[in-house]
């Protein structure tokens, strides 16, 4: 009997959709998975090294697994994912009892380590972690990047652009309508870019059809990370047409000055921004606008930070991850002279997202008393469930709370009505469908 395994996922969505995939192929070669740490024979831990943060919160755990093996309550433990990328051979020296060791995507590995001799398997196979819901599923299209952002790690932890082929991505999206989807989340460091790496040209607009066709008519297929400068009227315009795609657009902008986005390398400019998501608004007013702002990027001033909070109010923009700079080791962002101090950052942060949450506020308050149709994500209460419309992504925008609910499975969907809102969450009641 093979041995019991927990798998912890750390960082985003595109580890998720790793831990899935090696998941599913240890599943395939006949290993069971543990409910909790206290349950598993093997613990691995797919790690994150994006920023500083991260990679505390990884080394953290690495930490702890080795002091459940020290004490007897875990057979062996493996350390995988961007870490290892990041660091290499100095990773292992520091962490002399960790028995398993991957780069990103080195599944085959893994199960090589575990005493599997055929360590082949269906790279769509999919299986379950315990972050893992059956009926919202994140599909990785990419890998990889080579966009170059100054302040950025990431081509040189997950490596150059990487598009993975359409019939793989379709044979995917299948098998988790299979499993019980209801929504796919399309992830990769940039969406726009898939494809590039074949000949050039953009292919997200033509996977996108694809999908459309493809999957059951009412499925949710959710669009995220979208990089500006290969955003246009053209991709917007065809982003409303679509019956299954959402009206949810993620862009992360990072900044609206234009000298600070030529330092991050971002090749658009507040113009470009501008343009761009005031046609988003022209074409429905409703569509959701999500976007990243870095605070305190070095060279950031006064006046180059009050661009930001004008952009935010004039794009009437509906969410906003803010996040202070981290000058990261081995980026060019952080060698420049310009830095601003901790103290400054932490206030500008706090200045930008008292004025978003105002904004947020004002967006929330155009659905009062009108109809969405909604995914129960849980059960809150005997008689109140939590769910999402087109506007919120899992994990990172708010929820709706709706009350007077009895028997409704997570995953199914509800048209209910808008009766109160706060600048993240809403309250609403069932209502019958009208036709």
């Amino acid at each position: 009997m093979k041995e019991k395994v927990f798998i912890v996922s750390l960082g985003c969505a595109k580890n998720q959709v790793d831990s899935e995939k090696l998941a599913g192929a240890m599943t395939s070669k006949g290993f069971g998975f543990a409910e909790n740490f206290e349950t598993a024979d093997v613990i691995l831990v797919n790690t994150c090294a994006f920023i500083e943060p991260a990679v505390k919160e990884s080394i953290d755990v690495i930490l702890h697994l080795e002091e459940l093996k020290g004490l007897g309550k875990v057979k062996k433990i493996g350390v995988l994912g961007c870490l290892l990328n990041r660091y290499g051979d100095d990773l292992k020296r520091e962490f002399p009892t960790v028995d398993i060791w991957a780069r990103s995507e080195e599944w085959e590995h893994v199960l090589s380590c575990l005493g599997v001799n055929d360590t082949s398997f269906s790279p769509c196979l999919r299986g379950f972690i315990p972050e893992t819901t059956t009926w919202s599923r994140y599909l990785k299209i990419t890998e990889g990047c080579n966009n170059c952002c100054s302040y950025c790690t990431i081509p040189s932890i997950r490596g150059q652009l990487r598009s993975r082929p359409i019939d793989e991505i379709l044979e995917e999206a299948e098998n988790l309508v299979l499993q019980g989807a209801k929504e796919i989340c399309l992830v990769g460091q940039d969406l726009t870019a898939y494809g590039m790496d074949w000949d050039g040209s953009s292919h997200l607009v033509e996977l996108l059809d694809l999908l459309e066709k493809h999957v059951p008519d009412g499925m949710w297929i959710r669009p995220l990370y979208l990089h500006p400068m290969r955003v246009n009227e053209k991709f917007l315009e065809r982003i409303a047409s679509y019956k299954n795609v959402l009206r949810y657009l993620d862009i992360p902008i990072q900044h609206v000055d234009d000298e600070i986005l030529s330092c991050m390398n971002r090749n658009v400019t507040e113009s470009d921004l501008r343009r761009i998501f005031s046609y988003a608004r022209k074409i429905d007013p409703d569509f959701a606008l999500r976007t990243t702002i870095i605070v305190g990027f070095p060279g950031e001033d006064n006046f180059k930070f009050k661009k930001v909070l004008r952009f935010l109010e004039d794009m009437e923009i509906d969410r906003v991850g803010a996040f202070l700079y981290s000058p990261e080791e081995g980026t060019k962002a952080a060698g420049i002279k310009k830095q601003v101090s901790d103290e400054v950052k932490r206030k500008r942060l706090d200045i930008l997202m008292e004025l978003q949450a105002d904004i947020s506020l004002s967006r929330q308050e155009r659905f009062l008393g009108r109809k969405l149709k909604v995914i129960v994500e849980e059960r809150n209460y005997e008689d109140c469930v939590l769910g999402r419309s087109f506007r919120e992504a899992p994990e990172v925008d708010g929820v709706i709370a709706i009350k007077g609910v009895k028997d409704v499975p997570c995953g199914g969907f509800l048209n209910v009505r808008i009766n109160a809102v706060t600048e993240h969450d809403m309250e609403a009641e069932v209502v019958v469908d009208e036709g």
